[in-house]
């Protein structure tokens, strides 16, 4: 049984810095790209950033670059988003996944879903 478990979520002020983690069990960890999307209040899910297999590659949305930044342990099995900067507009549930697949940011690529951690920045 394949299980994604987002952690590191909470209450941050903006302007701060916050990392999520993703601990994935049930699967070839190494044989899967993993993403992060996220869901704001009201709005549809969106592709945040993604990360290759061996950890070579990323790729990521427009908003995010420059304050997001994925890594990965294949050792540990896990994933994390390091986000600096934080902002007001960044509210929202960040899920982790995964996909048997190059890089993608599109949610139809991905086999897997975490239940989400739910981040929350004051202003």
């Amino acid at each position: 049984q394949v299980q994604l478990v987002e952690s590191g979520g909470g209450l941050v002020q903006a302007g701060g810095s916050l990392r999520l983690s993703c601990t994935a069990s049930g699967l070839t960890f190494k044989w899967y790209t993993m993403g992060w999307f996220r869901q704001a209040p009201g709005k549809e899910r969106e592709f945040v950033t993604a990360i290759s297999q061996s950890g070579d590659v990323t790729i990521g949305a427009d908003s995010v670059k420059g304050r997001f930044t994925i890594s990965r342990d294949n050792v540990k099995n896990t994933v994390s988003l390091q986000i600096n900067s934080l902002k007001v507009e960044d509210t929202a549930v960040y899920y982790c996944a995964a996909a048997l697949r190059p890089p993608a940011g599109t949610i139809r690529d991905y086999d897997y879903w975490g239940q989400g951690t739910q981040l929350t920045v004051s202003s």
